[in-house]
């Protein structure tokens, strides 16, 4: 009888790595490998890197070179390095250099090579497949879904956008548009095996989704339409938006179809303009702010998140405290809130005038502290009210109750199914979490 071979997948990163992740995972159990959450048992181990901000490779570095001691139990384990990290420049030959028992570094343009490595593995010494060019789109990926009741769906790859701090256009490419018919035939799948109540967009900017085929008629709307005539009980939401490109056609568009999800994020990064300015983020605070009008005025029910970085090189007083207005206005279901790190190969890395650690840490309990006074506000007026939720399980494992607009609500007790439509009352509310009962 064969013995049963064992992969482990760890993921660093926002839900793009994510969705890699269950794709690789898709190759993996193709040739088949059976998951496991313990990398001693495992015989191929994956990390799925990120190199947003430099703490991320730091505790990636550190993680790698903690397998050196499996690799010696194991001299069969094969250990790959793959994602955003190990395709800046240079950095293949800095992780043969560090890590030699490393087997395989690949790149975030050619993803799907892997399952030939694997394949054909003869106990190799270290290899980098690391393209510098973004390929054609790989269609038919098998792909192992993990994340519940939530079906993740690339529409497109790659972004334009070139925002100072961020290395994404680096390490990604440029934008690259799946076609509509493909999307189309992986929702209507998803759709049929009828086990998920929301599909997720996935893209760095999907507003500018279609724009690369140049035909004039392709957009993210014209996309959505497609989706939305789809029949099954799904909602559909996406991620990111860049606000210069977040149209009042879209806005309208969610206001009047129901199967689009009331839950927007929509990152704004600073409330200041001259910040925004030195961000190249190419919109102002007040356009900001007229699309947050626009919003709440015609999507009835609309909760609304955003990212903010604290502590951009040249921040002043002045600019943080324009933040917090922005805040204010905004009125902001959930911040994700993040000290500005810098980022070698970016822009910003090269600005003289960086903000002290401190400082960053004092802006960034400031904005947390008035986020939490804002929400609570917010979840104070839904106590006595019962809301239409879905069933799920969070992080931790208990089950929550999902709104239509993404807010979660804690329930006690055990005797849930996963899925289940039910109207729930909102009884109190215990540190900015919501907490109720089956209505």
């Amino acid at each position: 009888m064969e013995k049963k071979k064992f992969y482990y997948i760890e993921t660093f990163g926002c839900q793009m790595n994510v969705h890699d992740s269950e794709k690789i995972a898709g190759m993996l159990i193709d040739l088949g490998y059976c998951e496991t959450a313990q990398k001693e048992r495992a015989d191929i181990i994956v990390f799925n890197t990120c190199c947003i901000r430099e703490t991320a490779e730091l505790k990636i570095m550190a993680k790698i070179g903690d397998l050196k001691a499996l690799k010696k139990k194991n001299k069969e384990l094969i250990i790959v390095v793959c994602g955003c990290m190990t395709q800046q420049q240079g950095m293949a030959d800095l992780l043969k250099k560090r890590f030699p028992f490393v087997n395989l570094v690949i790149g975030t343009h050619n993803l799907d090579l892997l399952e030939e490595y694997v394949k054909s593995y003869t106990g190799s010494k270290f290899k980098s497949i690391v393209l510098e060019k973004e390929q054609e789109i790989t269609e038919n990926t098998k792909i192992y879904r993990t994340n519940h009741k939530n079906a993740f769906v690339n529409i497109m790859y790659g972004c334009n956008n070139f925002c100072t701090y961020c290395i994404v256009p680096y390490v990604r490419g440029r934008e690259r548009s799946r076609k509509v018919e493909d999307i189309v035939r992986e929702v209507e799948e998803l759709a049929k095996e009828n086990k998920y109540s929301q599909i997720t967009l996935l893209g760095q900017n999907v507003n500018s989704y279609g724009l690369d085929f140049k035909d004039n008629k392709t957009n993210f709307v014209y996309l959505l339409d497609k989706l939305c005539k789809i029949k099954g009980d799904f909602k559909i939401s996406f991620m990111s938006s860049h606000p210069k490109d977040f149209s009042n056609e879209l806005i309208d568009f969610i206001a009047s179809h129901e199967k689009m999800s009331r839950a927007i994020h929509l990152p704004v990064q600073s409330g200041s303009d001259e910040v925004l300015k030195r961000m190249n983020r190419r919109y102002t605070s007040s356009h900001y702010k007229s699309l947050v009008d626009e919003i709440y005025k015609k999507i009835k029910g609309v909760s609304l998140t955003t990212d903010i970085i604290v502590g951009f090189p040249g921040e002043s007083e002045k600019d943080f405290n324009d933040t917090c207005d922005l805040l204010r206005y905004c009125k902001f279901s959930s911040i994700f809130g993040f000290v500005y790190s810098k980022r070698n190969g970016t822009p910003a890395a090269t600005f003289s005038d960086q903000v002290p650690y401190k400082v960053k840490k004092e802006r960034i309990t400031k904005l947390f502290d008035l986020q939490h006074e804002i929400q609570r506000i917010e979840l104070s007026s839904l106590i006595g009210k019962t809301l239409e939720c879905t069933i799920e399980r969070d992080e931790k494992g208990r089950f929550i109750a999902k709104t239509f607009n993404n807010k979660s609500i804690k329930l006690n007790g055990e005797n849930y199914t996963i899925g289940d439509k039910k109207s729930v009352l909102v009884k109190e509310i215990n540190k900015n979490e919501l907490i109720g009962e089956i209505a």
